[in-house]
């Protein structure tokens, strides 16, 4: 029972803060099944990042043991970030592992996740390709993150370069989510990127 009052509270907070502050935050959660043990979670692109205007769908499970235990969260939007994986949405943040505490949310996940969209932890990575890529070419790493935000997350129209490179090997017969990869983890170079989808 504890749990269970417990976790309503928590819902019952998260629609309150979507309901009266939607236009700053940016976030909500749905359930998808009637346990309680499944949630849908949605955050917004922070402003001023290449994640801007995008809007990106969360898995959001609930152990037994919560709220002791901390959700196991992942993105379902495809998403380039140092510490979200690019291929499984598996995140590296500390709240979710070894620093959760049982006074937590679910509002304080949702708002830590729109934090770490906003800064990066480049040395504690989740995806080393995207980590390289963010500190050894910032502005292609920005214009790589634009660019996903819009294809995946529906974000406003990006790099009209890479959007012609995509096209160019998809007009090829290869699959676009493949290209978009290769051509993220191979610097946007289309030669390094056409080896790489061949030898796949």
């Amino acid at each position: 029972f504890f749990k269970i009052g417990f976790f309503l509270a928590d819902i019952t907070n998260i629609y309150f803060l979507f309901i009266f502050k939607t236009s700053k935050n940016q976030i909500k959660v749905d359930l998808v099944d009637e346990n309680f043990t499944e949630l849908r979670g949605e955050i917004a692109g922070p402003p001023d990042t290449p994640y801007e205007g995008g809007r990106y769908q969360l898995e959001i499970k609930i152990p037994e043991t919560y709220p002791f235990n901390p959700p196991k969260v992942r993105f379902i939007t495809k998403i380039w970030h140092p510490n979200i994986s690019s291929v499984t949405g598996a995140i590296c943040l500390d709240i979710l592992k070894d620093q959760w505490a049982a006074a937590m949310t679910l509002r304080t996940v949702l708002l830590s996740l729109q934090a770490l969209l906003a800064a990066a932890e480049p040395d504690d990575p989740q995806d080393a390709v995207v980590a390289n890529q963010y500190k050894q070419n910032p502005e292609m790493f920005k214009q790589t993150a634009r660019l996903w935000a819009h294809v995946y997350a529906g974000a406003p129209v990006s790099s009209p370069e890479y959007t012609k490179k995509i096209e160019n090997l998809c007009a090829m017969g290869f699959d676009r989510n493949a290209v978009i990869v290769a051509l993220s983890s191979k610097s946007w170079d289309v030669e390094t990127a056409t080896e790489l989808l061949l030898s796949n």
